[in-house]
């Protein structure tokens, strides 16, 4: 059976020949390192497979890979309780299941958070089935007041620490949104 360390680097591999940039990963860990950010749960989605692996290869994080949402959710807010800075990273569908737990769980008793997610649903998305995402996130996540950030460029990279610096200060959920254009390292 393959080890994670093996399934990682195919993974990042396959992430690389299908037009997603390691350089961008590696900018996105190096960002999240220096904001204190040391454990990261993950969920799969093709467009972050890079960056996950990115995570995963280096010292500086404890990566997590979750099967559910509400797990990086549970995992980001005890590693809080603890004083480890953390992040989930997840897929724009991802967040939109975890309504119900951000507001009970991390609303009510003021626990940070902070998600960076895939902006799925976009006109370069391709994929039909997330078209839902690219129409109803935004509303979503202004529904329970969420502060987010659309990082639109490479050179707004850093704005991933302000958001989850911002999640400290305020004690509530913040989010990064990473369009496809940016994960390519075309924007």
């Amino acid at each position: 059976m393959e080890d994670n360390l093996a399934a990682s680097q195919r993974s990042a591999t396959h992430a690389t020949k299908t037009g997603y940039s390691a350089e961008v990963s590696q900018e996105i860990a190096d960002v999240c390192a220096d904001a204190g950010i040391s454990l990261v749960a993950t969920l799969p989605d093709d467009w972050i497979a890079s960056t996950i692996a990115t995570f995963e290869q280096d010292d500086r994080f404890n990566h997590v890979p979750v099967n559910r949402e509400e797990s990086a959710l549970g995992l980001c807010s005890g590693a809080f309780l603890s004083g480890t800075g953390s992040a989930a990273l997840m897929g724009a569908s991802g967040l939109m299941t975890l309504v119900y737990a951000i507001t009970k769980i991390n609303y009510t008793y003021e626990i940070p958070i902070f998600i960076m997610i895939t902006q799925r649903g976009t006109f370069d998305d391709g994929a039909k089935f997330h078209v839902s995402n690219g129409l109803y996130l935004e509303d979503v996540i202004n529904s329970i007041d969420m502060p987010y950030t659309i990082v639109e460029s490479r050179d707004q990279i850093p704005m991933i620490g302000e958001a989850y610096h911002h999640s400290r200060k305020i004690s509530r959920a913040t989010v990064a949104v990473l369009p496809k254009k940016l994960l390519q390292g075309k924007i």
